[in-house]
């Protein structure tokens, strides 16, 4: 996966951090995600993720249900997203030495 570097990395602030995704019941890596901007991870955006999934829900392997998509409306922008559920994911940072920067 490799950053992407367009307008909504700049709405949220320049910044951007690449996360590996985790079940937090099973452990299982469900993808990796380009995190733009401060503050919590609420949502996933599906164009950040580096997996396709088409799936109305976000789900592990071993069933376990981390979010559900929806079509998130702010900042003049409209994105499919995941949103997850409290407590349901782990995530940890991956050195961005092994992602390098592109321009979309």
């Amino acid at each position: 996966m490799t950053f992407q570097n367009d307008a909504y990395k700049k709405i949220r602030g320049g910044y951007s951090r690449l996360y590996e995704i985790t079940c937090r019941k099973c452990g299982e890596v469900i993808c990796n995600y380009q995190k733009d901007g401060p503050g919590n991870l609420r949502r996933l955006y599906i164009d950040r993720m580096s997996t396709e999934n088409k799936k109305k829900e976000l789900i592990c392997s071993k069933g376990h249900i981390l979010g559900i998509k929806i079509l998130h409306t702010e900042h003049d922008e409209s994105r499919l997203a995941y949103r997850l559920f409290v407590d349901s994911i782990e995530r940890r940072v991956i050195k961005s030495v092994q992602a390098p920067i592109l321009s979309k």
